[in-house]
């Protein structure tokens, strides 16, 4: 029987690893009233904030990055996962150089945007690809490019999942809605404010996991003339900490999707090269229509790429769909792109990302077990979490019913005072990185064992 954790020691043991983590952000602080005179929030990015104040960066080098207050941290958060290759990757920054010597933007095709292109269709199984500058970017296209295929407007996505900041797709993704229907029905419910409610009306999500739900509901938007273009989704679920699909699952996707004609987009920005050397396509051995991918790609350069069938991607290349931007296929990006998938990420750097991640996950479970702790591990190549819930997580009702975000952040806490760097947020997974050696694994579970201790005692 796991032992239920006093939710008072929580807060406790929240309030002095805040206080002491605050103690040594001084400079950050000072750098924050600074920022947020003409920056918003003092940050780019409102996932960047922080209470009471963000952490504001210096430099990185390998697995390790510095805060502009001197503090030290093996970083497992590698920017929400886009840096696979480790910080200052030697490779990449040779070839970058190399390529800004010889200009850094044409807005034309170059030689590197081939044999990306080469290299993602042996990876993924797609034969045609399009590059842009972002996972945003990426499912916004492939929405678009599913809507001209399918000359239908509405689309679908798993509830809970969240596949850019474009208005399509940022619906019924947070954890704050209590009334979000029944499993046949569930809701489209907007993600902030600004986002049309037609929009809203066009997304229709479903639950994961749940193949008599997703068709039920498919065959009710067809009998209603709204038939969706496509399904847009996770293989495996990566913002509910990590969900993998059930034994047949995605088969069972895939069959249905086909038989209703809707297009199905694996969303690879987060498992794409992470879990494996073709991403969660690979690793569950179900291809889709298309692919999105982004942030590990490229090394830290923005990037983003979609890859298709001849049959979707046609309406590109008939010039039905502008796929268009300036700095789409950028030189930059392209050559450390290149660069990654053919002399970084490689079959030795693979293995040795299955070794970290199985050390990190077999420790994590010797303490989860040892003090009798709610929740497990889990993951897939680079990626991985502990998941603080009692029962194993399918879908986003398990989750909102399993989730302690209390712990998650005084986890966040632990690691941070001690030198660990993870994503923020009650959800996020570590990635790691090719740098990432068992020093750096054992750092991340002394501190996993000492919080685990502090809550038992």
């Amino acid at each position: 029987m796991t032992t239920t954790i006093d939710e008072a020691r929580i807060k406790e043991l929240t309030e002095k690893e805040g206080e002491k983590l605050n103690a040594k952000l001084g400079k950050s602080h000072e750098m924050y009233d600074r920022a947020r005179k003409h920056l918003c929030n003092g940050v780019a990015s409102s996932y960047q904030l922080r209470d009471p104040w963000p952490i504001y960066v210096d430099r990185g080098q390998g697995a390790k990055m510095w805060d502009v207050d001197g503090n030290e941290y093996y970083d497992f958060n590698n920017g929400f996962g886009a840096m696979l290759q480790g910080h200052a990757n030697p490779i990449i920054a040779e070839a970058v150089n190399d390529r800004f010597s010889k200009g850094s933007h044409f807005a034309m095709p170059d030689w590197d945007d081939v044999v990306v292109a080469e290299e993602l269709t042996e990876r993924f199984g797609l034969p045609k690809w399009r590059f842009n500058n972002s996972g945003s970017e990426s499912t916004m296209d492939a929405i678009r490019i599913a809507r001209a295929y399918t000359h239908r407007d509405h689309i679908m996505k798993i509830f809970g999942s969240y596949h850019g900041h474009h208005d399509a797709v940022m619906i019924s993704i947070s954890e704050d809605y209590n009334n979000i229907g029944d499993r046949y029905h569930l809701k489209s419910l907007p993600y902030g404010a600004g986002i049309p409610k037609a929009t809203v009306e066009l997304t229709v999500p479903v639950p994961f996991n749940d193949l008599d739900a997703l068709e039920h509901r498919i065959e009710e938007m067809e009998a209603a003339g709204e038939a969706p273009a496509c399904l847009i989704m996770e293989a495996c679920l990566m913002n509910m900490s990590i969900v993998p699909p059930e034994p047949g699952y995605l088969e069972g996707v895939r069959e249905v999707t086909k038989k209703h004609g809707i297009v199905l987009i694996f969303d690879e920005v987060k498992t794409g090269l992470t879990v494996g050397p073709g991403g969660a396509t690979k690793l569950f051995g179900v291809t889709p229509d298309m692919v999105t991918i982004a942030k590990s790609l490229a090394g830290g350069l923005p990037s983003g790429a979609i890859g298709g069938s001849d049959e979707v991607m046609s309406v590109v290349e008939d010039g039905s769909v502008y796929q268009v931007g300036t700095f789409s296929g950028n030189p930059l990006s392209m050559a450390a792109a290149r660069a990654s998938l053919e002399k970084v990420l490689t079959p030795a750097a693979y293995e040795h990302l299955d070794r970290m991640n199985q050390r990190l996950m077999d420790g994590c479970s010797a303490i989860i077990k040892k003090y009798d702790f709610p929740g497990y591990a889990q993951g897939f190549g680079a990626k991985g979490c502990v998941t603080f819930s009692p029962h194993k997580i399918t879908d986003y009702v398990s989750f909102r019913k399993g989730q302690n975000a209390a712990l998650n952040q005084l986890a966040w806490l632990y690691q941070a005072n001690r030198g660990v760097y993870m994503a923020p947020g009650r959800e996020e997974e570590w990635t790691l990185s090719v740098a990432h050696d068992e020093k750096a694994c054992d750092t991340y579970l002394a501190a996993f064992e000492e919080m685990a201790h502090d809550l038992a005692n």
